[in-house]
């Protein structure tokens, strides 16, 4: 008889979360998981990974800074809508942001999915939800309430930056669809109670 003794691991859920919803999320995960694959392996095309970091940096936050200046500029009657719908939405967005990343505390791909490499390094360390989705979704529906179908292209720029973040590794599908989804409710929504729609 051998001296090493296997012992069975049961893994069993912890807090709140029954086996019937891991049972529901279990496949929702796998599907996530094979998206991830296919959009990454688009990286191994030669332009894709430097038009996907310039998408992503695109989404780092400067463009909500310099798009009331352009607006002051070019229609300062629309930044008088724009400006506030802008602030209150971002700080709205940003504490929902921070709530919900460090309460669900979802890890990156990179340190999730085994033998998995991002193509770059993300700012923080959870992925759920992504911050830059939810940043260009917000911007993007913005300029659309304040200045209708003109600024709807945008709305391409911001689906370009999620799935940059996809295309990169940085994040799941998921954590990008949620993201979109986030922003472009925030915003609406203070639009909504301001009347700016």
């Amino acid at each position: 008889m051998s001296s090493k003794q296997h012992h069975t691991v049961i893994l069993m859920p912890r807090g709140n979360v029954t086996l019937g919803t891991m049972q529901i999320l279990m496949p929702i995960r796998e599907f996530e998981l094979r998206l991830l694959r296919r959009v990454f392996s688009q990286t191994e095309k030669r332009m894709v990974i430097p038009m996907a970091r310039a998408i992503s940096r695109s989404g780092d936050g400067y463009l909500h800074l310099l798009t009331p200046l352009l607006a002051w500029l070019l229609d300062p009657a629309g930044l008088e809508r724009l400006l506030p719908l802008l602030i209150i939405s971002l700080l709205l967005e940003r504490i929902a942001y921070w709530l919900i990343k460090n309460a669900l505390r979802r890890p990156r791909p990179a340190d999730a999915v085994p033998g998995f490499r991002s193509l770059i390094t993300a700012g923080d360390q959870f992925s759920f939800p992504s911050g830059h989705s939810s940043g260009a979704f917000l911007l993007a529906t913005a300029l659309v309430i304040v200045y209708g179908p003109l600024a709807a292209p945008l709305l391409l720029w911001a689906l370009a930056v999620a799935l940059s973040r996809v295309l990169l590794g940085v994040h799941y599908p998921g954590d990008t669809l949620a993201g979109a989804l986030m922003g472009s409710f925030v915003v609406i929504s203070v639009a909504t109670h301001l009347g700016a729609n």
